[in-house]
């Protein structure tokens, strides 16, 4: 029997736990409502443990020290009897700043163009491992938000994870997507024959490495007797079947007893004071043929902490005789939405993501019309559009209500948002609209930029803000557009990491519809090099949004358009009947 939304699940059926992670307590709270009010509207399987598990405050301390905090939570929540449990671990902690529709309410609450109503991140990946549990010895499976692991095995195959130590995941890659991922260094394999699926041992593990490394590891395959047979999709599947591959990572996951032995070490230190990877720092102590050397390779590394060559020496001693057990899947893709150009990519696009999820062109929506452009379409998701509103080609449109004169132009992303007077979004625009709570009040603030802006690109001086760009254009003349000083005050945060996520440049507004138009006006300045003065307006970084957002107000929002849409198809299919 499979498991049902809005269904109670038999015990063994499905996870006995499911646990995201969230950086910090606004997010913590913002995943316990929606977790709430899909629970609610029945969308998510019942009798199940959901929780939200917060990092400490202080340093970043990465997927691997969020994977630790975890493990503490589930000790304290349920002492000795999490041993027998089956447990999914979500990595969502981060502010999406590649993919910033997804900050104020997460990664995991991603909305895909699928579903009635529509499914979000969570319930794909529930969908996805659904067969996991139950072929799973009590441990923990670690996944990160924003991937998809799509796979074909034989009909009466199934993945296990019933074996000592850690399992993990491994996809066929080219090298060049191998130099950005995991990549396993298998025993060798003696059989002539390959299938879709095969258990192998990891004599080690190498994250991120050069293909001069890949080659002396010998980690690199000749083509052989397997067909991938849809090799044009998928981030680990764009190589051609001559070309030289490798083995890449996903998800992992770990027994009860290597859990527990990563927690003790917690207990033991006390706090994390530093970045930790759980693919880069725990899998690479495991296998035999793990050695010391890596720790203290700090090349990609964001920010060289002291203590990370010491905590990771550590880690190492501890995992280090723990077996890598391997599950080949060699007819699978391995997809990433977590940069906009992604996210465009895969809903607009005629990826393969598209065809095999079935993702939709209009998804739960009122829109009358979508045309194809050379391979192109629009992507509308949940949103309420009139019907002499324009959507171009290659943009995505979600949770938003579009009057009758927007037009909206090719490669957008716009989100959240109300526009019901006369407006253009310029091509490559990015709007995602936020409802803010300040001394009480009720307020709204749109981000706006352009979808190829690099939102976490930072400088250390006033002196260097000439080397950002906004929409394209040096960072220095949309402020003598908008007539805004170069001041510390135009930055909030950290005064020495300045950027355009942290730029006090976003007007406060008393209504939706205000913040869009007002947004938009400056996004239009920049384009047509006109001037719009940003002076008698508060102003907010996209830092500061993300402290005042109201997620009431917003989930209210949507749930507004939800019920829309669906009296809508009620008198629709009553007029039809």
């Amino acid at each position: 029997m499979t498991p049902t939304l809005g269904k109670p699940v038999a015990a063994g059926e499905f996870w006995d736990i499911v646990a995201i992670t969230a950086a910090d307590k606004k997010q913590e709270l913002a995943y316990k409502q929606q977790l709430s009010e899909k629970l609610r509207r029945k969308e998510l399987p019942l009798g199940v443990q959901y929780h939200v598990f917060v990092d400490p405050a202080g340093v970043k301390i990465g997927n691997g020290g969020s994977t630790l905090c975890a493990l503490r939570c589930l000790e304290k929540l349920y002492g000795d009897k999490w041993n027998s449990f089956t447990i999914l671990l979500i990595h969502s902690g981060g502010y999406s700043q590649r993919l910033p529709n997804a900050s104020a309410l997460g990664k995991i609450f991603t909305a895909l163009p699928l579903g009635n109503p529509i499914y979000q991140m969570l319930e794909l990946k529930l969908a996805m491992y659904i067969d996991f549990p139950s072929h799973m010895n009590p441990g923990v499976l670690v996944t990160c938000a924003d991937d998809i692991e799509l796979y074909s095995i034989g009909e009466l195959e199934f993945i296990r994870f019933d074996k000592p130590g850690f399992t993990a995941l491994a996809h066929p890659s080219s090298l060049t997507m191998g130099t950005t991922h995991g990549v396993f260094v298998l025993d060798p394999f003696n059989y002539l024959e390959h299938g879709d699926l095969e258990y192998r041992c990891c004599h080690c593990f190498l994250h991120k490495p050069s293909i001069e490394k890949m080659h002396q590891f010998n980690a690199v395959y000749r083509p052989r007797n397997f067909c991938q047979k849809d090799c044009a999709g998928g981030d680990t599947a764009c190589f051609r079947l001559d070309s030289e591959y490798v083995y890449t990572d996903s998800l992992f996951y770990m027994d009860h007893k290597s859990a527990k032995k990563l927690l003790a070490f917690y207990e033991k230190i006390g706090t994390v004071n530093c970045e930790i990877d759980a693919y880069g720092d725990f899998l690479q102590a495991l296998g035999p043929g793990a050695t010391v050397e890596y720790t203290r390779n700090t090349s990609n590394v964001t920010k060289e902490e002291s203590e990370l060559v010491d905590m990771r020496q550590r880690i190492f001693h501890l995992l280090k005789g723990t077996s890598l057990n391997v599950v080949v899947l060699n007819n699978s893709k391995f997809y990433h939405i977590g940069t906009t150009e992604e996210y465009l990519f895969h809903f607009t696009s005629d990826s393969w993501l598209k065809s095999e999820l079935g993702l939709q062109s209009i998804a739960f929506s009122i829109f009358p019309d979508i045309s194809e452009y050379s391979g192109k379409t629009s992507c509308v998701i949940q949103s309420i559009l009139d019907s002499g509103c324009s959507v171009a080609p290659g943009s995505v449109v979600e949770y938003c209500r579009l009057g009758p004169d927007v037009s909206v132009g090719e490669n957008c992303i716009i989100s959240g948002s109300c526009i019901i007077t006369k407006a253009v979004l310029p091509a490559y625009s990015f709007v995602c609209s936020l409802s803010l709570k300040m001394n009480g009040q009720l307020k709204y603030s749109s981000m706006a930029f352009g979808v190829q802006d690099d939102l976490k690109k930072n400088v250390k001086t006033l002196s260097d803000i000439k080397l950002l760009q906004f929409f394209g254009v040096c960072f220095l003349s949309c402020l003598d557009i908008w007539n805004l000083k170069v001041t510390e005050e135009l930055f909030s945060g950290d005064k020495t990491c300045l950027s355009l996520w942290t730029a006090r440049i976003f007007p406060v507004c008393c209504s939706l519809s205000d913040s869009v138009t007002t947004s938009l006006k400056m996004l239009t300045a920049v384009k047509n090099k006109s001037s719009f003065s940003l002076n008698s307006y508060e102003l907010l970084s996209i830092e500061e949004m993300l402290v005042y957002k109201d997620v009431e107000d917003m989930i209210t929002y949507r749930e507004q358009i939800f019920l829309e849409i669906s009296l809508n198809k009620k008198q629709s299919d009553l007029e039809i009947s």
